[in-house]
């Protein structure tokens, strides 16, 4: 059995990673033996180099190796692929063909993106676990094949079973034993390692200068999130080399091949690039939201006991049917919400089921929301329509505050 550092070095493995290390070792246990393996982990994290190892240190290793991407197969045909079909199974079927479960009898097959799998097709790949028999397409005879199976996908598949898109009983087939790989981001000085890898390699086959990274430049590779992992990196450094003409690498350089991936659910503030370093904060961003929900609901509540309370119902809706058109904008109500007609009330109006509610006023918060506004003003030397886009509200609500706050 070969140690770690010997298979690392046999198939270009990188990094020094501790859950990288432990995937690793688990392959080269399982590799002399036949039992089915199942590599987890997200797109991108290198998990087509688990089935090569246990492949090649198999007894297999002499027979065919196949990689099946199941998920650029169309779903019509990955039955013919897998399987093989006989000659008029379907139309265009002019002559028999061989799957590959036939093909790699003896050897392995590495199937990716299994979570992909059609209901129908992964019943007979169960079949194929269980007891190694499988059927053409358009066939009755049944064949045997002695293949090993080693899957991976980057689908969740617990919810895909609870959602009844993979079948549980393959599922604990597949995964006899299961090898997870890290995403990149968890591993540390591994990004650094690998990304002077890449640079080293593309500078040797392009025959230009390698580039490097300066110290706050590795800082900023350390902390960013990688949702494309090893793929990604490599793709970074292969922009930055073909590129950049100065090899030395700044954090002002690498920044602009790092996508910004940073997600929330958040409005985004439009506006020009200087404008971030005045509303980049989040808490401002949520003052402003609660800021508006505060006041709309205000302005309804001011509303509602009115309408309630006075005896003209017409008029008083008459004179607030701005404020009620307003109030549809900016919460973004359906253009067919009707003004509902409430009858007059009686001539006490007396309603013991009214509670005025008294408002805790948030000076501090009032004043950010005055403070942000009169930025956003001016820095857009004092138009309202640029501002209320900038802030991400309307123009009208952004008059309504400056008359509200005296700007």
């Amino acid at each position: 059995m070969e140690n770690l550092q010997a298979v690392k070095q046999r198939f270009g493995i990188i990094g020094n990673d501790i859950q990288l290390d432990r995937a690793i070792e688990k392959a080269i246990r399982v590799a002399p033996t036949d039992i089915s393996v199942l590599v987890t982990g997200e797109s991108g994290v290198g998990k087509e180099n688990i089935p090569k190892i246990i492949h090649q240190l198999s007894h297999r290793k002499h027979a065919k190796y196949i990689a099946v991407n199941c998920g650029a197969i169309p779903e019509g045909t990955i039955d013919s692929e897998l399987f093989g079909h006989e000659k008029g199974a379907f139309t265009g079927a002019t002559q028999a063909r061989k799957g590959y479960f036939e093909v790699a009898d003896g050897g392995t097959i590495f199937l990716d993106e299994v979570g992909e799998l059609p209901l129908t097709t992964q019943v007979r790949l169960l079949r194929v676990l269980e007891n190694g028999e499988f059927i053409k397409v358009g066939s009755s005879q049944v064949q045997k094949t002695n293949v090993r199976i080693v899957a991976a996908t980057n689908v969740k598949m617990q919810e895909a079973i609870n959602k009844g898109k993979f079948r549980e009983d393959l599922y604990y087939r597949l995964s006899t034993i299961e090898i997870s790989l890290p995403p990149l981001r968890e591993r540390g000085n591994d990004i650094h390692l690998l990304f002077r890898k890449f640079a080293s390699d593309f500078a040797q086959k392009n025959r230009i200068p390698v580039i490097r990274l300066d110290e706050n430049a590795s800082k900023m590779l350390l902390n960013y999130r990688f949702p494309g992992n090893i793929r990604q990196l490599k793709n970074i450094a292969e922009q930055v080399s073909i590129m950049e003409e100065n090899r030395v690498i700044s954090p002002e350089i690498l920044s602009q091949y790092l996508p910004n991936n940073t997600t929330n659910n958040l409005p985004a503030l439009v506006g020009n690039s200087s404008s971030s370093s005045d509303f980049s904060s989040e808490r401002d961003i949520m003052y402003k939201i609660l800021f508006d929900m505060r006041n709309d609901i205000n302005d309804l509540k001011k509303l509602t006991l009115d309408l309630m309370q006075n005896s003209d119902v017409e008029e008083v809706q008459e004179e607030n049917r701005g404020l009620i058109q307003r109030i549809y904008d900016d919460q973004d109500f359906s253009n067919n919400v009707e003004v509902v007609q409430i009858p007059k009330s009686s001539s006490d109006n007396n309603y013991d089921f009214i509670e005025t509610i008294e408002e805790d006023e948030n000076l501090s918060l009032q004043e950010k929301e005055v403070e942000m506004i009169k930025k956003s003003l001016e820095k857009n030397k004092g138009k309202r329509k640029l501002a209320a886009k900038e802030l991400g509200i309307s123009e009208r609500t952004l008059y309504r505050k400056i008359k509200q706050y005296d700007l």
